[in-house]
């Protein structure tokens, strides 16, 4: 008596024998998981190596962005401290331009206090005032002329207002308290004025 076992083999062997593309096409089957299998690992290897190229890429710019970051922050530094440097030295120009004057004066001083001449004194202090206008010109330092001219808020600042001695002079400057100046065309003071109404 055959037992369970064999008559199953000789079935499948009938089968087997009675279609035999049941055998290629396992085989086809095969072959086709295997070359899915390999298709599947060269799409993981790619999207790997995609991921290491952008990683890689991102490392880069990181490391860009760092190095600008780090140059920037030094130029922020090294211009704060050029300030700070420009500050402490951008008056000495103009300090060095007027220490002969403070010099006249001095001279002035000790001439004066040896023979109490008056005159002398006077003529002398006449010429270091215009020693320091001159020095203080060449510096771009000019006096504002108001006297005579409209009144105008941008360069005049109102002290008084008086009844003007004739009609011509109403809303012009009358009279000036205190000078203005400019500095390269820039106001450095307003002008203080009396203005006729």
């Amino acid at each position: 008596m055959l037992e369970e076992k064999d008559i199953v083999e000789q079935e499948d062997k009938v089968i087997s024998e009675e279609n035999p593309s049941n055998e290629t096409e396992t085989l086809e089957n095969n072959q086709s998981e295997s070359q899915q299998e390999t298709v599947n690992q060269v799409a993981e290897n790619k999207e790997i190596d995609e991921l290491s190229a952008l990683k890689t890429a991102l490392e880069e710019q990181k490391d860009k962005y760092l190095r600008l970051f780090a140059e920037f922050d030094n130029f922020k530094k090294r211009n704060a401290k050029e300030r700070i440097e420009l500050f402490k030295s951008a008056g000495q120009d103009i300090m060095r331009e007027l220490l002969p004057i403070l010099d006249d004066f001095q001279r002035a001083q000790k001439v004066y206090e040896d023979d109490k001449n008056a005159e002398n004194y006077t003529k002398g202090v006449q010429l270091i005032y215009e020693k320091f206008l001159k020095t203080l010109q060449n510096k771009g330092l000019k006096t504002m002329e108001s006297i005579g001219k409209d009144f105008d808020v941008q360069q005049h600042e109102a002290v008084a207002e008086i009844p003007a001695p004739s009609e011509e002079l109403k809303g012009k400057v009358i009279d000036e308290a205190q000078a203005g100046y400019t500095l390269n065309d820039i106001i450095l003071r307003y002008a203080k004025v009396v203005v006729g109404k």
